[in-house]
């Protein structure tokens, strides 16, 4: 319900997410008052391909803020941010939708995020070892623009001569609310290419086949950018206003990726009396994890530092001044899922869990506290290991043909067996954490403190798994909706409210609960995590076996 404050300020923070889109209403104290949710429509015509409709996006945007702004005074709404996925949207030179696939299917014209149908076009792009590619721990990921710009122009050629316009999704969305193309320098950054003190690198667009893009100016990705948070335009449009149910004029901010948006809304949070490491270090001893269908990791540092298969140093692409890395894994919540749901004991899970009136996963944590007897419950899975790339690597090994590995299958397939094999896969994605932090450690970064938000930080499960496994605090944020507050931020920066973004994410982002690491734990953990770096080696060695068939 809206709280009802005469004078308070809000702000509306909108976040695109794979399957859903979601909408807050946040005060100027970063409490969520108001929060409503719509599922968007995915297609997946073929392996690896993953497409979405801009108009069902925006349609399911409107929807949601009309929701959360209902019985609130305008007035006292100041700024709107948005977030999303960093999907690709493809429209013609009238703002028309264009068809990213072979059926000529123009309402379907939206790459996603996690579409790998480019992998020839980036092995391709990878191989001219080009000096962009610094930018990104060295090589490409798939899951970039230019991949799939080239193969658009390869694969669908009218597509391509009457495209008009590619934006990030995150930028359609800003350019939709005020009809300015403006792009972010957090999408256009991190995702295309481009960097703060040279802009576009005609070299690079040259060399890889798409020299059409730089020919106009850049006009079709983006030749005016904006730093996340700065007020686009002159706000909402009327008609974009009349959209949202939101009064026209408000100011608009520049987007952020939904990882960013998540990131912005947790690690500037006031730690003070918590005992924490971080506390009175700089910001840069702090990494945020946005754990959702995948994982996001986010370190700053004052000056460039360089990670091998870790994306970035990226020049302002979080937070204003500073340069963010960003770590990843391509599947996290949805390789719990996959792991779960393809189980043969998951028809039981789902009639128990539902008899107990909980959700799947609160019953399996509750199951294994009932199976560790006198064990830690972290201890069940001395015998059962897993390597979790089951949709290659992302960070730090940026190896797009690893696989998923499981070792110590029994012929046992009840539920105390869907359990473990959960409760192994959580380890292995917090294995795979340990894995970027030490990397991105070994490069210069000086990290002591997690800051947790997104889907997978409501299971206190994956939470203390995470802390144990690295041996870091965790900090969980009061709101699990950071990426909202993240959006909300960027709408109260627009709005001239805070003198800054660090100001904004100081007095929105608030902190919940503390989870401190069981020290104990430790050795059984490294030596976990000595068999999960076997895992891979071995993946390797009998690769190399059957290649040289």
């Amino acid at each position: 319900m809206h709280s009802k404050k005469s004078a308070a300020r809000y702000y509306v923070g909108i976040d695109v997410g794979s399957a859903s889109v979601r909408a807050a209403l946040v005060d100027g104290c970063g409490t969520v008052v108001a929060h409503a949710e719509q599922p968007i429509q995915i297609w997946e015509p073929r392996p690896d391909h993953y497409e979405q409709s801009s108009a069902d996006i925006w349609a399911a945007c409107c929807s949601v803020t009309k929701t959360v702004v209902c019985g609130v005074d305008a007035a006292q709404i100041r700024g709107v941010g948005f977030d999303a996925t960093c999907s690709l949207v493809v429209l013609d030179k009238q703002f028309q939708p264009l068809a990213v696939n072979c059926e000529g299917q123009n309402h379907r014209n939206v790459i996603m995020w996690m579409d790998h149908r480019a992998v020839s076009q980036v092995e391709l792009i990878n191989a001219t070892q080009h000096r962009v590619l610094n930018y990104v721990g060295g090589a490409m990921s798939v899951e970039m623009q230019p991949p799939k710009l080239l193969w658009i122009k390869e694969n669908l050629q009218e597509s391509w001569e009457k495209a008009g316009y590619f934006f990030d999704l995150p930028d359609f969305l800003s350019w939709k609310a005020t009809g300015v193309t403006a792009r972010s320098l957090c999408t256009v950054v991190c995702k295309w290419t481009y960097t703060s003190d040279r802009g576009w690198d005609d070299t690079f667009w040259k060399m890889i086949g798409l020299e059409d893009l730089v020919k106009d100016k850049y006009e079709k990705i983006g030749n005016h950018v904006l730093s996340p948070g700065e007020a686009v335009g002159k706000g909402l449009t009327p008609e974009a206003a009349k959209d949202l149910g939101l009064p026209e004029g408000i100011a608009v901010a520049a987007s952020l990726i939904d990882a960013h948006a998540g990131g912005l809304g947790v690690i500037g949070a006031d730690v003070k009396g918590h005992n924490l490491p971080c506390e009175n270090q700089p910001i840069t001893s702090r990494v945020a994890m946005i754990c959702g269908t995948s994982s996001c990791h986010m370190g700053v540092s004052e000056k460039p530092i360089f990670v091998p298969g870790v994306w970035g140093p990226y020049f302002s692409a979080m937070v204003p001044g500073l340069w963010l890395n960003e770590g990843g894994q391509s599947a996290t919540g949805k390789l719990i899922d996959h792991v779960v749901q393809g189980h043969v004991a998951f028809p039981e899970l789902q009639s128990k869990a539902a008899a107990s009136a909980h959700s799947i996963y609160t019953y399996l944590n509750s199951h294994l506290d009932l199976i560790k007897k006198s064990l830690p419950v972290g201890f069940l899975t001395v015998d059962l290991h897993v390597w979790p790339d089951f949709h290659g690597n992302r960070s730090p090994l940026t190896d797009l043909t690893l696989k998923g590995m499981v070792v110590g299958l029994t012929l046992s397939r009840g539920l105390d067996e869907l359990a473990l094999i959960y409760l192994a896969t959580i380890q292995a994605i917090a294995l795979g954490t340990r894995h970027i932090l030490e990397t991105m450690q070994a490069a210069g970064h000086d990290i002591n403190t997690l800051f947790l938000c997104g889907g997978l930080s409501k299971n206190p499960l994956f939470v203390q798994m995470h802390a144990d496994i690295t041996g870091k605090p965790v900090v969980l944020s009061k709101e699990v909706e950071s990426v909202l507050v993240g959006a909300a931020i960027l709408g109260a920066c627009a709005s001239g409210d805070f003198a800054s973004i660090q100001e904004a994410m100081e007095k929105m982002g608030k902190i919940g609960r503390v989870v401190q690491p069981n020290h104990e734990h430790k050795r059984f953990y490294d030596k976990k995590y000595e068999v999960f770096l076997k895992l891979v080696e071995h993946q390797r060695e009998y690769r190399s076996i059957m290649n040289s068939l």
